[in-house]
């Protein structure tokens, strides 16, 4: 299961701290184009596009949250 999503799962238990953890090992463990990534996991179909639109809809929402 994808780490971040472990993180978050359950929200009344959500810890910021162990989110942005989570989210600190992640990247130092990913390479690559993260497009391309993404790309790939749409068309073999381990994302859906409601998945990913859902996705991109809480990235939006976290950088406001951030003022970016």
């Amino acid at each position: 299961m994808n780490p971040l999503y472990q993180s978050m799962n359950g929200k009344s238990n959500f810890n910021v701290n162990r989110f942005w953890d989570t989210l600190q090992r992640l990247k130092k463990s990913y390479s690559g184009d993260p497009n391309q990534k993404i790309q790939e996991m749409l068309n073999s179909g381990m994302v859906s596009q409601e998945q990913y639109n859902r996705a991109v809809k809480q990235a939006q929402q976290i950088q406001k949250m951030l003022g970016r």
